[in-house]
């Protein structure tokens, strides 16, 4: 087994190294399914672009090749029946782009589907803000007025309060929502037909009523406002200017193709004429975040560059390939070129904090996240030891990421301390995810794994104590945990592993209910594989077949706590060794950005992780790690 594990080992060492561009980043695909194609024919038509049309033609074929045979788009392969937001949004996307009309085959089965699941008044909230934005139907009543941006930092909810990424989302469907922004063009289809109720809401009178007393409580801090001039338009300059002032050099709206786009849109309703420089740009830096799946286009919803660089670097250095190679060495420089030495909307809440983390996508420059920088920091380990400028950046990056941990004791994705669960009962669909960024499985567990690890620090320290003390509490009854970014496999391999690196014992009784979880759990060959709907269902479902991503996870944790191989850490091994894996299993997402309608299939998450466990695998079992690989072991 040691001799195939290291096969498979060098086979992904030099996939990598093909793979790895010039400037030391590996810049695998970000996927995110057929939304951000959508809204990009939409918008381009909807500027009146058009001398996109082999873009939009190219966009047009990925997103047919994607529809089922009932005439729906799925979010993920086992998904029940299609999805219907995602249908509406191919449906429009389509007739808009002027490639396809309403008697296409694949037209009338799209409109079917549609019809048979309730039309477009049931889609996803955020589309119905682009029918809306675009013509398609009146907006919503939306009972929050733009003016809440004006809070201040002493009433109970503000601007601050809600995540990075809420704020990014919200601030342009504000502008929107309270100027009744409505742009059709000679090219619009006529989607009128698909709304079986002819009214459109954001959500249900219950869910209204459930809201009314924080509704109620920002109503009266918008009152107590004192102005004597146009307060709405205060308002809307203001919010024009924080979207302004967080434009990356790339011209997108910190990174995001979601923000951006709604952006553009806010930026039209504030009198910007489509050819605006600031509109030219944006839309320049979402073409250049696509990239090519198979042959085709698609328009990532961000670049994953900075994510796939460090987690790469840092699992080729753990499999043994030292620092000192090329493949390292560019990759480093590529790394420490990305750490942020900007102040970000972070320092809000820490102000007397440095710059020093790494953000997430390549042109990110204000927007760091605590998982980044752990990985990052993993990956300069080696060099930040014999190199003086770079231990100053190592430097900076640890003092970051300490001054980051919340007040419970977790770590969340992106700022410290915005976790107020009142957020909640506002009415938004995926609010949860969207308004606050709470501590997390995942990033506590992976931020403890790099204390442990790369700083020598356990739980003797108060810091890691508070940690580990929130993993516990956090813990579900049948020993797993739920991760943010990769649900139940994933979270409960970010706390174990997290836990004993820190130097939990690997009897704790948390650990051996994780443990016996994860082997009850484990397919009859030898993999692990978990479905899209334990995001939905909350709890862990099965998805029947076993991935290589998940099986690492899972692998990785075992190895973690044990202390020789077991027969399940041998048959994990052998799952990734043997790819036994079914083809399909590759494209299924492993990471959830929105419960219920965001999903993610990380490219490199196939060659990452394997290798990460696999090198943990050979530490375990005393087999050789890849100390003498070099560039000319590429075949």
């Amino acid at each position: 087994m040691k001799h195939q594990v290291y096969k498979e080992m060098n086979s992904i060492a030099n996939q990598f190294v093909q793979d790895q561009a010039e400037d030391g980043a590996w810049h695998y695909p970000f996927e995110t399914g057929i939304a951000s194609d959508c809204s990009m024919i939409i918008l381009l038509r909807t500027l009146e672009i058009n001398d996109e049309e082999e873009l939009i033609k190219e966009l047009v074929e990925r997103i047919v090749g994607k529809q089922q045979e009932d005439g729906s788009w799925k979010l993920f392969h086992d998904q029940d029946k299609g999805n219907l937001t995602s249908t509406v949004e191919a449906y429009y996307a389509l007739l808009y782009s002027g490639y396809r009309n309403p008697k296409d085959p694949e037209i009338q089965a799209a409109r079917r589907f549609i019809m048979v699941n309730g039309g477009a008044t049931e889609v996803h909230m955020f589309l119905k803000i682009l029918l809306a934005l675009t013509g398609q139907c009146a907006w919503p009543h939306f009972p929050v007025n733009i003016e809440v941006l004006l809070l201040p930092d002493s009433f109970p909810i503000n601007l601050f309060d809600l995540s990075v990424y809420g704020r990014a989302n919200l601030i342009p469907f504000l502008i929107l929502a309270n100027t009744n922004f409505r742009r059709r063009t000679p090219k619009s289809p006529d989607l009128s037909d698909l709304f079986l109720k002819r009214k459109v809401h954001f959500f249900t009178e219950e869910q209204e009523e459930d809201a009314r007393s924080v509704i109620k409580l920002i109503k009266q801090g918008i009152k107590a406002l004192k102005y004597h001039g146009n307060l709405r338009e205060l308002t809307l300059y203001r919010a024009e200017k924080y979207m302004l002032n967080r434009i990356e050099p790339d011209g997108t709206f910190l990174n995001y193709f979601s923000s951006t786009t709604l952006m553009i849109y806010a930026l039209l309703a504030r009198g910007y004429s489509n050819t605006h420089p600031v509109i030219t740009r944006a839309v320049q830096g979402l073409k250049a975040m696509t990239c090519r799946i198979d042959g085709e286009l698609h328009c990532q919803y961000t670049t994953a560059s900075i994510w796939n660089t460090t987690l790469i670097n840092y699992a080729l250095q753990e499999a043994g390939i030292p620092y000192s190679s090329n493949m390292i060495q560019k990759a480093n420089h590529y790394i420490l070129s990305r750490q942020h030495l900007k102040y970000g909307d972070w320092v809000i809440h820490e102000p007397n904090l440095l710059p020093g983390g790494w953000g997430f996508a390549d042109m990110n420059t204000i927007h760091p996240d605590i998982d980044d920088t752990t990985t990052a920091l993993r990956a300069i380990r080696s060099l930040a030891i014999e190199q003086v400028d770079c231990r100053q950046a190592w430097d900076r990056g640890v003092n970051w990421l300490i001054s980051m941990q919340n007040n419970d004791g977790g770590w969340a994705a992106f700022e410290k301390n915005v976790g107020k669960k009142v957020l909640n009962l506002l009415p938004l669909e995926g609010g949860k995810d969207l308004l606050i960024d709470p501590s997390t499985v995942d990033l506590t567990g992976r931020t403890l794994e790099f204390f442990g690890n790369y700083t020598h620090l356990d739980d003797h320290h108060p810091m890691v104590k508070r940690g580990i003390r929130w993993l516990l509490r956090h813990q579900n009854a049948d020993g797993s945990w739920v991760g943010r970014w990769g649900m139940y496999i994933y979270g409960t391999w970010a706390a174990v592993t997290g836990m004993i690196a820190v130097g939990v014992s690997r009897n704790h009784p948390a650990i051996q209910k994780a443990l016996a979880w994860l082997r009850k759990i484990q397919n009859p060959d030898g993999g692990w594989g978990e479905s899209c709907k334990s995001d939905i269902k909350n709890c862990y479902v099965p998805l029947g077949e076993s991935t290589r991503t998940h099986t690492a996870w899972a692998l990785d944790t075992l190895i973690s706590a044990a202390t020789g191989v077991t027969p399940e850490i041998e048959n994990g091994a052998a799952f990734l060794t043997d790819k036994k894996e079914k083809k399909w299993t590759a494209a299924y997402p492993k990471g959830r950005g929105m419960a219920g309608s965001f999903y993610i299939n990380y490219h490199c998450y196939e060659y990452v992780f394997p290798l990460l466990s696999l090198a943990h695998f050979q530490k375990l079992a005393g087999g050789q790690l890849l100390t003498d690989w070099s560039q000319k072991n590429v075949t």
